[in-house]
């Protein structure tokens, strides 16, 4: 794909109107120069069937590739690696990058404190889509446990539990004990895009969590409710499963109601 060079972009700028055209019905919108470029890139990684990690051409060769100067090949990098799509590693080269939901933890966070004081904030917002994914996961682990044992990949989960237990008998249970508990717990599912959405709602309510002030509940009863999730999956009980899914939230949500009230 060969774009326009740049320095007929700068004439074509100077002969436009200074307010935008409008664009009539049923005819497609142009897409920006700097959309353009950005497609261009995202373009040129599909046609090669780059996967991530893979090398990408240099800015110089971006540049004799597509058509295009050096200021819109950087601006079109800077976006892409914004968004995880490239790369940039300094004395080393671009490669294609790997997903990351850092953009949108930044703005769920963000917004969910602007709104944290409103009686159906954000944050709570978050915690319901959370729950109804968690929910909808252990039932889906017991669903595979009934046609394979999947207690061996469980192991993991049971082994973070009896850690949550040795740390409330000494203090509290640690912020990354419990997110890695979730994030073992769905592994045997197969699926790697549950880890890391879950692990971005879970960057969201740890961003937050000081503002919510403390927790009623006690770490043994931070580690009791996690066993009862992972007990009820390796049991295949259906409704023990959803009913501790809904105590595992419930002290997240005495925590909002408390902050409402205030």
């Amino acid at each position: 794909m060969v774009l326009h060079a740049d320095r007929q972009d700068a004439s074509d700028a100077s002969a436009r109107p200074p307010t935008a055209r409008r664009i009539p019905a049923g005819q497609p919108r142009r897409l920006s120069r700097a959309v353009e470029v950005q497609e261009a890139v995202k373009g040129l990684i599909l046609q090669r069937g780059l996967a991530t990690g893979d090398p990408l051409p240099t800015e110089s060769e971006l540049m004799e590739e597509l058509g295009i100067g050096r200021n819109s090949v950087r601006e079109a990098l800077k976006v892409l690696q914004a968004v995880g799509i490239v790369d940039i590693r300094h004395g080393f080269g671009m490669f294609v990058g790997r997903m990351s939901l850092n953009g949108l933890v930044d703005e769920l966070a963000f917004h969910s404190r602007i709104t944290l004081q409103g009686e159906r904030n954000h944050l709570g917002h978050l915690i319901e889509i959370r729950e109804l994914l968690e929910s909808g996961l252990v039932q889906r682990l017991i669903d595979q446990q009934e046609d394979r044992d999947v207690a061996p990949g469980l192991a993991p989960a049971r082994d973070v539990i009896a850690q949550m237990e040795a740390e409330a008998r000494v203090g509290t249970v640690s912020p990354d004990t419990d997110r890695l508990f979730h994030d073992v717990l769905y592994r045997p599912l197969g699926n790697p895009l549950v880890g890391r959405l879950l692990g971005a709602f879970w960057e969201v309510y740890h961003q937050l969590s000081d503002d919510l002030g403390p927790p009623d509940e006690t770490p043994a009863d931070v580690a009791r409710k996690h066993r009862d999730i992972y007990t009820a999956v390796v049991t295949g009980d259906r409704v023990s499963a959803a009913a501790a899914m809904r105590a595992h939230f419930d002290g997240v949500r005495a925590r909002l109601a408390r902050l409402g009230q205030h």
